[in-house]
């Protein structure tokens, strides 16, 4: 079965260039124009990564972003934002809402594609190495793909189980937000750092009382610590 990619824009030529782009590398592709088809679509087919403009006609994409986060069965498709707004302000709402990257227009068909084969090769899992990674009351199943704190699920978009994925593997060792857009997005050149910051207090809000194991190294980056 095809990858399935679900694109949410009321603009037909952006519609039809990315269509284009993703059917040529063997993606399913299926679209939406408002923000009310998207969650229908999002919520009936379970696609494996939306593609979410920002200004759509109803139903703005933060909100559609927000609801797709708080319902179970979207909660973890990832999201990259397609937007003409390129302020920073509008690219970190974008993030803290629940996105996990974000692409301006005008943009490269090309590089877009890229980023969504990135996106969706995070949500692999990492490594066979240390299927199972027990701290304290946090249980990391690697292979499940399954968060638990307390023995209660978490869901954790795909970035984000990545990220969580690769700080725990390297516990103890300080990891530079450089490096964790390298490992963890795929970057090959560092463009905002401040993606990774938000993530990660995305990341701390969902795990609660074991967000103690996310350890801040001032100026430096992160790293996961046991106590």
């Amino acid at each position: 079965m095809k990858t399935r990619i679900l694109i949410v824009d009321d603009e037909p030529d952006v519609v039809q260039l990315v269509e284009y782009n993703l059917r040529a590398a063997d993606y399913e592709v299926v679209a939406a124009a408002d923000g009310a088809d998207a969650l229908k679509k999002a919520r009936a087919l379970t696609p494996n990564l939306i593609i979410l403009d920002l200004m759509l006609p109803g139903l703005d994409g933060l909100e559609v972003c927000k609801l797709l986060r708080r319902d179970q069965g979207t909660a973890a498709i990832p999201i990259i934002m397609l937007t003409a707004k390129a302020s920073e302000m509008d690219r970190v709402l974008g993030l803290e809402l629940g996105a996990d990257d974000y692409v301006t227009k005008p943009f490269s068909p090309r590089e877009l594609v890229l980023r969504v084969k990135r996106l969706l090769r995070s949500g692999a899992p990492v490594s066979e190495q240390g299927e199972r990674i027990q701290v304290g009351n946090l249980l990391v199943d690697i292979l499940r793909h399954q968060t638990l704190v307390g023995g209660k699920p978490v869901e954790l978009t795909a970035t984000e189980f990545k990220l969580l994925t690769t700080l725990a593997q390297r516990r103890g060792r300080v990891q530079t937000r450089e490096k964790l857009l390298q490992e963890v997005w795929g970057y090959d050149n560092v463009i905002d750092t401040r993606t990774v910051d938000t993530h990660m207090r995305r990341l701390r809000e969902k795990l609660g009382l074991a967000a103690k194991h996310l350890d801040t190294v001032r100026g430096v980056g992160y790293r996961f610590v046991e106590e």
